[in-house]
């Protein structure tokens, strides 16, 4: 968009000194804490400050260096779209950029401390400019994807009470339709060159916004964003976070997973209204001081993400196991990845198959993550430890990871429970706050002394964690527990095989069995599909545990997905269920 680059200017103007934010206690000036504090706190050896606030104590610290010299005035964002633009912006840049975004935001629009705002945002740099500049102002930020329906959006806006909304062109259409039933919306913004009848114009107001502002103070505890989490029943909850569980609360994650030093550059592929974007493009990153890369590319596409690996000097890539999918099906040996040092994948489960062609392929381990919109990351396979391939990794640190029964008894490695986290005398400060007005939800998370995530695992004997599925998707089946990821890694594993989703399906004498839809490669789509059938469950028998193996196969040409690129095993299981 034409609105980023003007933006260039500003690399040549005069910055202000961004002002050095202290901690005090008893009126005795403390000194900034530093990424060794923050590491302390996360790890829970040293107290939560009581006031804390991202902008302020870590993204200006870091420019704060750059202006003495202390670090190189490396790029904190770094923008491609594909088409020759390309934006990069320092942290003393970011700083300043972001003090104009947080004026127009307190005074134009309006908007005070506290008040929440939904931004509707592809991946653009205004939505890391927007991102900082709320929390500068003390606004709570609300993420969300281009690709909400007005229904959607209806839903967000007054189940938020939310008091501005930020969009893009294509998001206007949606939202203008449902506006008259959002009585506490007072303000809309748009981040497009052209105007809007009725939006306020973020290229224009910005263009005029002074780069002087002071960060507000705000509290750890205080609110800092809402994140819409979606359940197999009922509308999304309101996953609330704070300035401290998001902006201390992935300090390790920064470190170990991660494995970021100040020099690296990190291309975090998450959609923009997902958690995901937020731990890797924004507070683990820049913790550590890392560049987020960020490509546009609206949909994703196998040539132009392996053009941009192999063009831009980045070290450390995290995408989902779909994305990772797609590309071992290219001949990835003819590509050169020279700079790229350490692959990540989160979100959904791992197949063993698809890690394993990853590493014959490129030479490079695929290191996975799994957690949680609430609580942030719970196991990982960390650099130096062995992966076990099908594993989720070992439970990171501050969590103290177990399987437990529904009774909340410890289960011995080996048993199959649910993934819950232990608590100590005090809720953990990187816990999401609560499900905005939703205190049985809340509650509902709490069994005896822990968090359970509502998905069920294994332990074994190395304290490796293996993901089931959810509680409400492991199928019974004659008696005999059956996860879908075991049966879905069984079928990626033949040729024919690109996607699959396992689901439960009515059986008149073993109440349900495993039903498999399968999306077929391109060589295997004319094949017999009675024969291909029995060819696969003849190989799933062979692959894992014959009770396992699908006694029901249908191909469809794609399956249904989140806006998150998870395959919706809910919609297929109700779609069979609602047959009988």
């Amino acid at each position: 968009m034409k609105i980023l680059f003007c933006y260039q200017t500003f690399r040549f103007i005069w910055l202000p000194k961004p002002s050095g934010r202290h901690f005090h206690k008893d009126h005795q000036l403390w000194a900034p804490l530093t990424l060794a504090d923050f590491e302390a706190i996360n790890r829970c050896e040293r107290s939560l400050p009581k006031n804390f606030n991202f902008a302020g104590d870590v993204l200006d610290q870091w420019s704060q260096k750059e202006q003495t010299g202390e670090r190189p005035a490396n790029p904190a964002l770094w923008w491609v779209n594909g088409k020759g633009d390309e934006v990069k912006w320092s942290f003393r840049e970011l700083g300043s950029l972001s003090r104009k975004a947080a004026n127009v935001l307190t005074k134009p629009c309006g908007l005070k401390r506290g008040e929440r705002v939904a931004v509707i945002l592809p991946r653009i740099p205004e939505w890391w400019l927007l991102n900082v500049a709320c929390m500068r102002t003390g606004l709570v930020f609300m993420p969300g994807t281009t690709q909400l329906t007005a229904k959607d959006i209806l839903y967000r806006l007054r189940a938020s009470k939310a008091k501005c909304i930020v969009a893009s062109e294509e998001v206007v259409p949606a939202v203008e339709s449902i506006v008259s039933e959002c009585p506490d919306l007072k303000t809309k913004l748009l981040v497009s060159p052209r105007s809007q009848n009725g939006w306020l114009s973020f290229q224009e107001l910005f263009q005029s916004a002074s780069a002087e502002h002071s960060c507000v103070e705000t509290g750890s505890q205080e609110p800092m964003a809402i994140y819409f989490t979606s359940g197999t029943t009922g509308s999304p909850k309101m996953a609330q976070h704070s300035q401290s569980s998001l902006g201390i609360g992935y300090t390790l994650c920064g470190r170990y997973w991660l494995d970021l030093k100040s020099s690296d550059i990190i291309w975090n592929m998450s959609d923009t209204g997902w958690v995901k974007a937020a731990i890797g493009s924004v507070f683990s990153s820049w913790l550590q001081g890392a560049c987020v890369f960020v490509h546009r590319m609206a949909q994703f596409d196998t040539d132009t993400f392996l053009d941009t690996l192999t063009t831009y000097p980045i070290t450390t890539l995290c995408s989902a196991p779909t994305v990772y999918r797609m590309l071992v099906q290219k001949d990835l040996k003819r590509y050169k990845f020279k700079n790229l040092q350490h692959c990540l994948t989160g979100g959904e489960p791992l197949n063993p198959e698809v890690l394993e062609q990853w590493k014959a392929q490129t030479g490079l381990e695929l290191y996975e993550g799994y957690g949680q919109t609430e609580v942030g990351i719970i196991c990982a396979n960390l650099k130096g430890q062995e992966i076990k391939p099908g594993s989720m990794g070992k439970g990171v640190l501050p969590y103290d990871v177990q399987i437990i029964d529904e009774n909340g008894n410890i289960l011995p490695p080996g048993k199959e429970g649910e993934i819950a986290l232990r608590l100590k005398s005090t809720r953990p400060f990187c816990f999401f706050s609560e499900y905005v007005d939703n205190p049985e939800k809340t509650a509902a998370t709490i069994r005896g002394n822990f968090y359970v995530t509502g998905d069920r695992g294994v332990m074994d004997s190395d304290g490796y964690f293996w993901f089931v599925g959810r509680a409400d998707d492991v199928i019974i089946s004659s008696g005999y527990r059956i996860g879908p990821f075991e049966v879905e890694s069984a079928l990626i594993e033949h040729p024919a095989v690109v996607e699959s989703a396992v689901v439960s399906s009515p059986d008149p004498i073993r109440g349900e069995v495993v039903k498999a839809f399968v999306v077929l490669s391109a060589p295997f789509k004319s094949s017999n599909p009675e024969k291909l059938t029995l060819e696969l469950q003849d190989h799933v028998k062979k692959s894992t545990a014959p009770y396992k193996y699908p006694r029901k196969v249908e191909f469809v040409q794609e399956l249904p997905k989140t806006i998150t690129g998870k395959i919706k095993r809910n919609v297929l299981r109700d779609h069979e269920w609602d047959r009988t």
